[in-house]
């Protein structure tokens, strides 16, 4: 079942619930409870997965099976046995929903890794477009009538998702592991190949504190947009605006609800709150949040914007056809509360080596930086997108 994580519950990209082990031996005994969330994007109407099933490591060596142990999915209670798949939009986990993926007891003791197992055969549930499942893992994009996109697995996650994080069961408690499936950045888009891929992204921290930052987006008449994607961004630049060893880092994101509303979990520290809507003109402001405090920011109201496109090739010369870079679009602001030049993030696409990329954004002037893994990070000149117009912006890496 989905369930609301209050604040009680840590719900972050990976959240430990526990206490100090209470003794005990090789023998005691501990509870592990998983759950899976989505640091989210404005880019797709919905994006599936399906979970066939987790593990966790305890040490040794990886390629031996006895070293790895398998948590089943919930109890499905038509049959009174562990499901077994689970086919899951991540899009419906944000604002504090999770989707639970199965509690188990294990021995006491340091549990080195986990791994996600993604099945190839969906479920037997209903997507949002009320049809079966055609694909165990794909994405329904923003197009009317929306169009579905089969994800292929990239082949160096075929025998399951590595996340390499350890975690402790301590005696007669329970560990509660929430798993943060970054949608944006684990979809790969085709362009003119035809093949979408799925390169999951799973972020993961170990918090023992957390912070909320809450709050509503408007449009002018003080309707509450839906659908907003509100992001905590962290920008590191010089004094002087150089794109020489600029990082710009998406710490956590979120979609509004019906009425405007969000509710981003973070870890504490200074953030710049963007605000993205279509057709929208993008906002942002400084916050600070601290360990334990739900922030309350000030409500965003934004006001209307034409729109342009932007695309181009993506080239990776000597590399194969999985390689896939990193778009993310960006524009200059100016932060009153700061000393130094900042960006914000208004979009971030995946494509793949060889494809061709088209995506719409509001009207202004915007930098790209362009990252693959393996290569150095590119930075095509600076463009303006106005209003109707289609921007060419080539990358070759």
């Amino acid at each position: 079942m989905r369930s609301l994580k209050l604040l009680s519950i840590c719900f972050s990209i990976l959240t430990l619930i526990s206490c100090s082990d209470a003794g005990g031996g090789s023998a005691s005994t501990g509870t592990v409870s998983l759950g899976l969330t989505d640091n989210s994007t404005e880019e797709f109407k919905a994006v599936y997965i399906t979970v066939k099933n987790v593990e966790v490591h305890l040490g040794g060596n990886e390629n031996s099976a006895s070293n790895w142990l398998t948590v089943d999915l919930p109890i499905d209670p038509d049959t009174g046995l562990p499901k077994e798949r689970l086919t899951v939009n991540l899009l419906e986990l944000v604002n504090g929903v999770r989707e639970d993926l199965g509690i188990t007891t294990l021995e006491t003791g340091h549990y080195t890794q986990i791994r996600l197992i993604i099945d190839d055969v969906p479920d037997d549930t209903i997507n949002i477009l009320s049809q079966d499942h055609p694909y165990a893992n794909y994405a329904v994009d923003q197009s009317d009538p929306p169009n579905v996109h089969d994800l292929k697995i990239s082949s160096g996650f075929q025998t399951g998702v590595k996340i390499v994080s350890g975690f402790d069961v301590n005696n007669n408690q329970t560990t509660e592991l929430v798993l943060d499936f970054d949608a944006c950045r684990s979809v790969v888009q085709a362009g003119n190949s035809g093949k979408w891929l799925l390169k999951p992204t799973i972020k993961i921290a170990n918090l023992e504190d957390f912070s909320i930052i809450n709050g509503t987006v408007t449009d002018n008449s003080h309707a509450g947009i839906e659908g907003a994607l509100v992001s905590a961004q962290v920008f590191t630049g010089g004094a002087t605006e150089t794109k020489d060893d600029d990082e710009l880092i998406i710490q956590a994101a979120t979609i509004t609800d019906s009425s405007g509303g969000y509710k981003l979990f973070v870890t504490p520290g200074t953030y710049n709150l963007v605000v993205c809507a279509e057709a929208k003109v993008p906002d942002f402001r400084r916050v600070t949040s601290t360990t334990g405090e739900e922030l309350t920011a000030d409500d965003f109201t934004l006001g209307n914007s034409a729109t342009g496109t932007v695309s181009g090739l993506i080239t990776i010369s000597g590399a194969d056809s999985e390689q896939y870079a990193t778009l993310s679009f960006r524009q200059d602001v100016v932060c009153p509360d700061c000393d130094t030049y900042e960006k914000i993030e208004i979009k971030a696409i995946n494509v793949v080596n060889g494809s061709s990329y088209s995506t719409g954004h509001p009207i202004g002037n915007y930098s790209l930086a362009a990252s693959s893994s393996g290569y150095p990070t590119q930075n095509p000149p600076d463009f303006t997108i106005t209003d109707g117009v289609d921007t060419s912006v080539n990358v070759t890496f």
